[in-house]
């Protein structure tokens, strides 16, 4: 018999690659992929607030998700600091604030895990916790599908795109609310600190064997789920920690679709 917590995290970690995995598509195509470690970061400052008040991490998440690409909208219209810079600055700010924050509510609350939240427990994931994910897993797939064209033409041209009628500033903000709940809801799986990387090596690693958009985002899919098996089968049989063995697993699998172009 298969215990129900070694199900009940194979779910979670599935539920979570679902998303992650075509929405890393978009990260990897507009090279966003230092967007998403400062969202990710970030997130420990929404979860240490939302702890705070009593309120469901993904509720912290998202509102600083928002106020940070706000935010990062408002100090790209000054023009004084490039991109990454800014990027860099408010990456580690909120990342240091939220350890701030998450050391007076561990004097408080002495039980709060940390770790847990750095690195994931994907062990500890309950059943509740699963219909959520699922739930959530469903509503941005659909939320994806309908900005799919859109996010294509931005990806390819934004001048390009607002001729065509895009708005492209909703667009981006719908996009980054969406890789704001996929950090919410994979703060469990493989931590605040890796989660970028569940984000964007199973889609590197499908862009080579795709020849269109959609067969990336399926195989990015379909990659990032097979490396949440194997890391956690690794995790279960090895005695190491899920979240880093998941991401040990994407980045394998990613070398391993690099060798045939070694050859030529």
């Amino acid at each position: 018999m298969i215990d129900d917590f070694i199900i009940n995290a194979l779910l979670a970690g599935i539920a979570v690659a679902l998303v992650a995995g075509p929405l890393g598509c978009v990260v990897v195509w507009r090279r966003m992929a230092y967007f998403g470690d400062t969202l990710a970061h970030s997130a420990l400052l929404g979860v240490a607030l939302a702890v705070s008040f009593e309120l469901a991490p993904i509720i912290g998440v998202v509102f600083i998700g928002i106020l940070l690409a706000a935010l990062l909208f408002w100090l790209e219209q000054r023009r004084e600091l490039s991109s990454d810079t800014l990027l860099g600055i408010l990456s580690h700010s909120a990342l240091a604030l939220g350890l701030i924050v998450f050391s007076y509510i561990q004097l408080r609350v002495p039980g709060i895990d940390l770790m847990a939240y750095l690195f994931g427990d994907i062990l500890a994931v309950s059943t509740d916790e699963i219909v959520w994910m699922f739930a959530g897993t469903v509503f941005i797939l659909a939320l994806y599908a309908g900005l799919w064209r859109p996010l294509l033409t931005i990806s390819v041209n934004e001048d390009m795109a607002r001729t065509d009628g895009v708005r492209v500033a909703l667009v981006r903000f719908l996009f980054m609310l969406q890789l704001a709940m996929v950090i919410a809801a994979a703060i469990k799986v493989v931590g605040i600190l890796l989660i970028t990387a569940l984000l964007i090596i199973p889609a590197a690693s499908a862009r080579g064997f795709s020849s269109t958009p959609v067969q990336m985002a399926l195989l990015s899919a379909g990659l990032a789920v097979t490396a949440v098996v194997v890391g956690l089968g690794a995790s279960l049989y090895q005695d190491i920690p899920a979240g880093p063995a998941i991401v040990v697993a994407a980045a394998l699998g990613f070398f391993l679709t690099r060798l045939p172009r070694l050859r030529y």
